[in-house]
């Protein structure tokens, strides 16, 4: 067993969570290393969908993983009873795991939990049963359809794998959740609990997923890769989904350094969430409670607004929903132009993992000290709608970078933020 005497005595308002690793599987690339690397090249991997034949589809354009092979990740037994989405968590739960120098087996399996975020689920797990329900009858479904689709499938599973018997659960927030379920694995740091593995993967590019979120008015209609998605451009014409996301090791910031872990990333130092308590689609008028998940978790962190050194935005692609979130930034961050990035215009929206993607660059961020670029066409960046901020729009080295903020809003009305600093 490992040794964590150094945080076994210590007072529960004193535990601290920090990220120690970090497992990435997206268009981006598969591993941290891989990852960032690809990220600050600022080479967009969204394109046409390669997966089947989009042809005539409505949406023709995603970002998709690609050189993925579950079959290093995971045994022939499990393949037939789990989608692409728990497929991509193993996986990158497994980098993180290694990332971190941390072996589950040799934690106490009660000192170690699991919260992921989920939202679209197994799509093409259940697109399979569906066809054989209606082409075959009800005897030809498999008896894993009723866990292979559904949202809690991954911390299911990593929590059989990994025997992480501790508190386990799943937050679903669309695209907020993945920092949703950050904020509860600070919780249960701070309330004893040894490790959590956190985080959120999606694969909703199977053509029965496309077909659901075909009718998101937010999503857009574009063939052309360099201008299907771009964040904060007056004619924005929706965003571009995507596929993958993140998975992540926290640990209390004393047992972590006192087992000599390789790296620790960054700490969790403040979480918000609001909502807008609106419309179920229409976004609400205004900007107020996005405006207010920043600024709390701004000052739980014990900052102010001018110690954050960078914004990871949400950076929706729709007109009305990028005024929105400028607006609430400009009220945070008064007149000053915070940096401002958008590196999802790489890989799309990828739902759940997509928050999850972005707490990992603004990690890396903190510890490279190296802001990843907002992929624009020309134009973008010198249009009226990003006045009041700085929109990196080139991989950007900045010293002592201490502090990012990571934002997130989720269909429905969910607004989350979360502040993570340097250690």
């Amino acid at each position: 067993m490992s040794d964590r005497s150094l945080s076994r005595g210590e007072p529960m308002s004193d535990r601290r969570a920090v990220i120690t690793g970090i497992g990435v599987v997206a268009p981006t690339g598969i591993g941290v290393v891989e990852h960032w690397e690809g990220s600050l090249t600022g080479r967009s991997r969204i394109g046409p969908v390669t997966s089947f034949d989009a042809t005539g589809a409505p949406i023709r354009l995603a970002g998709e993983v690609t050189g993925f092979d579950e079959r290093e990740f995971v045994d022939s037994k499990l393949l037939v009873q789990t989608d692409r989405w728990t497929w991509f968590a193993l996986a990158a739960t497994e980098l993180a795991l290694a990332d971190a120098a941390l072996d589950p087996a040799r934690e106490d399996p009660f000192d170690l939990s699991v919260v992921t975020a989920g939202a679209s689920g197994g799509n093409a797990f259940g697109q399979r049963e569906i066809q054989a329900l209606w082409s075959k009858g009800p005897r030809a479904v498999s008896a894993y359809q009723s866990i292979g689709w559904f949202y809690a499938a991954s911390s299911g599973q990593l929590s059989i794998r990994h025997q992480l018997k501790g508190a386990c659960g799943v937050l679903v927030a669309d695209a907020a959740g993945a920092i949703d379920a950050l904020a509860e694995a600070a919780r249960l740091i701070r309330r004893g609990t040894e490790v959590v593995v956190t985080g959120g993967t999606e694969a909703p590019l199977s053509p029965y997923a496309l077909a659901c979120q075909a009718g998101e008015a937010t999503v857009g209609r574009g063939s052309d890769p360099a201008t299907a998605y771009r964040p904060f451009a007056p004619d924005a014409g929706g965003h571009v989904p995507g596929e993958g996301g993140a998975m992540l090791i926290v640990e209390d910031r004393h047992s972590a350094f006192g087992r000599g872990t390789p790296t620790v990333y960054a700490e969790i130092a403040g979480t918000a969430s609001t909502h807008d308590a609106h419309h179920v689609a229409d976004p609400a008028p205004g900007h107020r409670q996005y405006a207010r998940a920043m600024r709390e978790a701004i000052a739980r962190a014990g900052l102010g607004p001018d110690d954050v050194g960078v914004v990871f935005a949400d950076g929706a692609g729709d007109p009305v929903r990028d005024a929105q979130e400028l607006a609430a930034l400009r009220e945070v961050f008064g007149g000053r132009r915070v940096p401002v990035t958008v590196p999802k215009t790489m890989t799309g929206r990828l739902c759940s993992g997509g928050a999850a993607l972005d707490v990992a660059w603004a990690a890396l961020s903190l510890t490279g000290g190296v802001i990843p670029p907002t992929v624009v066409t020309s134009g973008t960046a010198g249009s009226a709608v990003v006045e009041g901020v700085d929109l990196v729009t080139e991989a950007r080295v900045v010293n002592g970078l201490s502090a990012a903020l990571v934002v997130a809003r989720g269909s429905g009305g969910f607004n989350s933020a979360a502040v993570l600093t340097a250690v």
